[in-house]
């Protein structure tokens, strides 16, 4: 049977493993922490958004009770005149379409060991 002869630098020892223990049951469950905040943080945003174009379609339905507004769409998306009234068409000249050009696509960003490393690391892999 051996007996340790330092007991202060076997409990010094197993402090540290203990506290080792303890930050990795901290650490491990720091990215489903990260992921969660940014899920409410989107969820956040998208019912903002949706509340506002809700607001919006909550006016144009207040504003179709109208007769002036019902007025106003018909001749704008109908054409229509009242009586006694002339409508007149313009008309683009041929060959004056707009065309723009379409944005290319972003080339892919090569990332090195490190930055793919950090970024596991602070969770900034999980919106991508």
């Amino acid at each position: 049977m051996t007996l340790i002869r330092r007991p202060g630098a076997a409990a010094v020892t197993f402090l540290f493993l203990l506290m080792g223990a303890a930050f990795l049951t901290q650490v491990v469950p720091y990215r489903q922490i990260i992921e969660t905040q940014r899920q409410v943080a989107t969820a956040r945003a998208e019912l903002e958004a949706l509340e506002t174009h809700n607001a919006e379609l909550q006016a144009d339905v207040s504003a179709l009770e109208t007769d002036a507004e019902i007025e106003r769409l018909a001749r704008e998306k109908l054409g229509y005149v009242r009586p006694g009234e002339k409508a007149y068409v313009v008309l683009d000249p041929p060959g004056t379409k707009d065309h723009e050009p379409a944005d290319p696509a972003p080339a892919p960003v090569d990332k090195t060991w490190v930055e793919k490393v950090w970024e596991f690391i602070t969770g900034a892999d999980l919106s991508s």
